[in-house]
């Protein structure tokens, strides 16, 4: 079970073999790595499962290797076109995750890959940037002269990169870093970095060039990969309102809205977070969440209403249907401008 979806499985991984299962999308969210928030946003869950459906059928036509199996509808599995409401079931093909064993904050990769042999789920995430938005972590891990920009300090408003940017962060460890090269290749195991990156920009392009067609702009996101009997393959989801970021004109449509909203309703809560983050990496503590003085509190209901409406919008644009009753994009876009 994830913070925003639930985990089913019908046939296990073996060490040769992958398993069967599937991904329910809830109306869940979490902002801050805190993991279950304490509200949901209406027909959010339907509207990611749509989106990543969408995408990884664009990717496997395109030949790009991926563990989609389809949309779940009526007990079947089938392809997007084929279902008239909107999918939260999302059909996929299982690898194993081995136990990541650690002190403190102190992981154990070797004894991770000795049990993971030539079946597992890569424990990096690899992102991919093609702009730098307000509330990017970029802007506080590096100048943009260091990036390869032509000023001193970043703006209050987005950078584009003249180049799609790809980085590697932790995916198993409870509060995710940001990683050399180096160290990225040596927790990827068999995987190869190379290829990981490759996959990541081929799955970056056809993102991006799906999200112009519908009106937005794709501005970073990221991708998880599976690693089986030689081959890499793109898990998890992709191309989502919560895996990535998209704007419209100078709007944010993604789930940087409700972070940018608590942190200007809720900076007590966000700024205990950070403090918590802070504590725990100083106390050598891996679950910062029990250092957190301060439980988040609900969203008020128009927001929810307008988020609900901004995921809905996006993903009929997105995916160029009508799944979802909804405002045009346009219209949500404006809700959420005076958020």
């Amino acid at each position: 079970m994830t913070s925003v979806k639930e985990f089913r499985v019908e046939a296990p991984a073996g060490p040769e073999r992958l398993g069967r299962g599937s991904f329910v999308f809830t109306d869940d969210y979490s902002v801050f790595d805190w993991g279950k928030m304490p509200d949901a946003i209406p027909n959010k869950g339907a509207s990611l499962c749509a989106m990543g459906a969408h995408n990884f059928e664009l990717l496997e036509a395109a030949g790009v290797p991926t563990h989609y199996r389809g949309v779940v509808s009526g007990g079947d599995v089938r392809e997007l076109a084929r279902v008239a409401s909107p999918p939260r079931e999302m059909a996929i093909d299982l690898s194993r995750v081995p136990e990541l064993p650690h002190e403190g904050r102190d992981y154990d990769y070797e004894a991770f890959h000795e049990a993971a042999g030539e079946n597992y789920l890569v424990p990096l995430e690899i992102v991919f940037r093609n702009r730098v938005p307000v509330g990017s972590s970029l802007r506080s891990r590096a100048t943009p002269e260091e990036i390869g920009l032509d000023r001193e300090s970043w703006p209050e408003e987005a950078v584009d990169l003249p180049e799609p940017l790809v980085e590697f962060s932790t995916k198993f460890e409870e509060s995710d870093r940001y990683l050399s090269r180096e160290e990225a290749d040596r927790i990827a195991g068999r995987a190869d970095l190379d290829r990981l990156e490759a996959l990541a920009r081929t799955v970056n392009r056809t993102v991006t060039d799906r999200a112009a067609g519908a009106g937005l702009t794709h501005e970073d996101g990221k991708i998880e990969c599976l690693y089986y009997r030689g081959e890499e393959r793109v898990a998890d989801v992709v191309g989502t309102f919560d895996e990535n970021r998209f704007a419209y004109g100078d709007q944010q449509v993604s789930k940087e809205v409700i972070r940018q909203y608590h942190k200007r309703t809720q900076p007590e809560w966000v700024e205990a977070v950070e403090a918590a983050k802070t504590r725990a990496e100083a106390e050598d503590v891996a679950d910062w969440r029990t250092l957190c003085e301060l439980d988040p509190e609900p969203l008020p209901g128009h927001v929810v209403d307008a988020m609900r409406d901004l995921y809905t919008a996006g993903a009929n644009a997105y995916v160029g249907t009508s799944l979802f009753d909804a405002p045009d994009l346009s219209e949500a876009v404006d809700r959420v401008r005076g958020l």
